[in-house]
């Protein structure tokens, strides 16, 4: 994760504007979090695609996500891997026992 968020960094300082603000980037976190939901709707949803929409794919729409939410750690000062390990710390505690395991044996 550090080395993505060095890459972002590094590929928005060269623009004088710099990251944009913490309203902003949750407005264009949204919007993508709409374009994801639109591709979902199109390959599993009853929504198929108009012959004159552009392709797109999932794994592009999940690409901007990661990206927007890398800019926006990275404006706020937020370091995503020590993020990344309290929400797993969470999940492996808090709802360690709330699913149904699979058999390891």
């Amino acid at each position: 994760m550090a080395d993505m968020q060095r890459e972002v960094d590094q590929y928005i300082s060269q623009f004088k504007e710099g990251y944009f603000s913490p309203l902003s980037m949750l407005a264009r976190m949204s919007e993508e979090v709409g374009e994801l939901a639109r591709e979902v709707n199109h390959s599993f949803g009853e929504k198929p695609k108009k012959a004159s929409e552009e392709e797109n794919s999932i794994e592009l729409e999940l690409g901007d996500i990661l990206f927007i939410t890398i800019c926006f750690a990275n404006s706020l000062g937020i370091d995503l891997t020590e993020a990344h390990d309290k929400v797993m710390h969470k999940f492996n505690t808090r709802d360690a026992n709330r699913w149904t395991k699979k058999n390891t044996e």
